[in-house]
């Protein structure tokens, strides 16, 4: 193995009126959720779902609970990355329809060097389009996952994470939806 992919779906869904967002059908049919998975099976990658997963459970995938939860992505991050062990771990949004192969194939292949590579946009960083070298970057996030300050910009910062430069069509590849507009106006 040489990568493993932890798509969150953690999040409560509350701007979509409750909805999982994972199981929201984008472009091509499929579900969001879905689609990563087939795009990362086609590429090797093994997927696991990150957070409170039970409204995926007939996808059949495994899931990772967040450690510990209630923090955010912060907790799943850590999840993701025990679960990783020695081998990359690439974290995506379910919420990310338009990430493309080509992109995920430049995460994968950029330098390893870097504890995290994320694509940098308007001075933040994509932490959930990014990927992380485990035995580096565990050691930060648990003791983030500590303390009270949970924000994967500054464990981004902190690691010293390189910027994944964007390629002109890509940065709209990293438009989410966090509203119902955003899916209709897609």
């Amino acid at each position: 193995m040489t990568a493993v992919a932890g798509v969150f779906v953690g999040g409560r869904g509350v701007r979509m009126g409750g909805l999982p967002k994972g199981l929201l059908r984008g472009p091509g049919g499929s579900t969001l959720v879905e689609r990563w998975h087939a795009m990362l099976a086609e590429l090797g990658v093994p997927v696991v779902l990150v957070g409170e997963a039970d409204a995926y459970a007939r996808l059949g995938l495994p899931v990772l609970k967040d450690e510990p939860p209630g923090i955010g992505p912060l907790g799943g991050l850590v999840a993701l990355l025990r679960h990783a062990g020695s081998v990359p771990a690439l974290a995506f949004a379910c919420d990310m329809p338009f990430v493309s192969r080509a992109l995920v194939e430049r995460l994968l292949a950029a330098p390893p060097d870097a504890p995290i590579v994320a694509p940098r946009r308007d001075a933040r960083w994509e932490p959930l389009c990014a990927r992380y070298d485990p035995v580096r970057v565990l050691p930060l996030a648990l003791a983030r996952a500590t303390s009270s300050h949970h924000s994967l910009q500054s464990l981004l910062d902190e690691a010293r994470a390189a910027a994944l430069p964007l390629l002109p069509h890509e940065d709209a590849e990293l438009r989410d939806w966090d509203s119902p507009t955003d899916v209709t106006t897609s």
